[in-house]
């Protein structure tokens, strides 16, 4: 489908806020120098769609007009190294670690996330090609490395930047080890993305305090209270911070492409991307994706959802390739998605300069906390058919 068709479907459901003065005038003086049309990468908007090469300019034009995509140009072969025969590990049924969660929810503090969130959004952007986009993945990254070095947790605990060969912003991978050694290679993985893009240009003030600071934190805060409290599971669980997001996936399929290659059998991922907004349409609750999904695996969140949470559980939908756990279903691996309501009633200052922490509920990104950790913990221990 050509883009133009796209972006005319898209546009005739999707309202844009128009750019301040202040943006107008950068815009106007600055776009042909910003974005430019020779940078073609090859992105797919659908499933079943053939891909197509896209400018620079364009496809902040798809950003715009909320159609999601993934940049395949560097990843063509996402998918294609995992072996067919070791299909997906069985999962649990129910939830069976109350005790165990109920110590680790004990320690998450909405306090904790409010002062992590106003550092991580005072960054002038996180676009993953600036230079306050590299800045901020090393303030990241020198948060969840203080945490390991305070509680002595290292020869449990490790994390490490996974570097990027086309821009400077690192994705981050932080494990806790597994006790049982026949369990090492199937991790379970907590994922968010660190980046933040302003949809005018890039170069534009972008805080992304709910898209997707809320859901940085959100894992940032069940990470420390598992840190603080001695989490030893079974398996190994991964805390996962992905690069370049907003540029079509880029950070998540190189994470997963190298899993892929290296035969490791993730056993079950969940993405958090966007937790501290309140909609308006509709009460309060955790949205759960239902769409490009791994079915088993959203029942189970489902669970985990209401056994942990204090908040209903509503169905939601949000498209082909809408955040990270896309490149780990394109990979052959389960994943699953909750984002903070509805799709249709999400934050309406995503991608802009007012996508701050004056729109963040804490207590709301305490439910979804509450949610990973249960989802960490209870798959942690989870032994499987071991």
């Amino acid at each position: 489908m050509k883009l133009q068709s796209l972006l005319l479907i898209s546009l005739a459901s999707v309202a844009v806020a128009a750019p301040s003065w202040w943006e107008q005038w950068t815009i106007k003086k600055h776009e042909s120098v910003i974005v430019a049309d020779d940078d073609m990468r090859l992105v797919q908007v659908a499933e079943n769609e053939a891909p197509f090469y896209t400018s620079e300019k364009e496809r902040m034009e798809m950003l715009r007009s909320n159609i999601h995509y993934m940049d395949i140009t560097d990843n063509t072969d996402l998918g294609t190294y995992r072996a067919k025969s070791l299909g997906k590990k069985p999962l649990p049924s129910a939830a069976v670690h109350q005790n165990k969660v109920a110590r680790y929810v004990d320690q998450l503090s909405t306090a904790n996330m409010e002062v992590a969130l106003t550092e991580f959004t005072k960054f002038h952007t996180r676009y993953y090609k600036s230079e306050t986009g590299h800045q901020s993945a090393q303030w990241l990254y020198k948060q969840i490395s203080d945490l390991i070095e305070e509680t002595d947790a290292e020869s449990d605990v490790s994390i490490r930047k996974f570097e990027h060969d086309n821009w400077k912003q690192f994705s981050i991978i932080a494990r806790f080890e597994g006790k049982n050694e026949s369990l090492t290679n199937e991790p379970v993985i907590v994922g968010a993305h660190q980046d933040s893009v302003n949809m005018w240009l890039p170069q534009l003030r972008s805080p992304g305090a709910d898209d997707d600071g809320s859901g940085t934190v959100t894992i940032l805060e069940v990470f420390r209270a598992l840190v603080n409290t001695g989490f030893r599971p079974h398996r190994p669980v991964e805390f996962h911070w992905y690069s370049a997001e907003e540029a079509g996936l880029l950070g998540s399929q190189a994470v997963a492409k190298s899993y892929e290659k290296k035969g490791v059998d993730v056993i079950a991922m969940i993405q958090n991307d966007m937790t501290g907004y309140v909609g308006t349409k509709f009460a309060e609750s955790y949205g759960i994706v239902v769409d490009y999904v791994d079915e088993d695996l959203t029942e189970l969140v489902r669970v985990y959802a209401r056994e942990y949470g204090d908040i209903p559980v509503r169905e939601t939908k949000c498209g082909y390739a809408c955040s990270d756990h896309a490149s780990w279903a394109k990979a052959g691996y389960r994943s699953a998605f909750a984002i903070e309501g509805d799709f249709s009633d999400s934050s309406p200052y995503i991608h802009t300069a007012n996508d701050d922490v004056s729109h963040i509920s804490f207590d709301h990104m305490k439910q979804f906390a509450k949610l990973a950790l249960g989802f960490a913990v209870e798959l942690g221990y989870y032994k499987g058919d071991k």
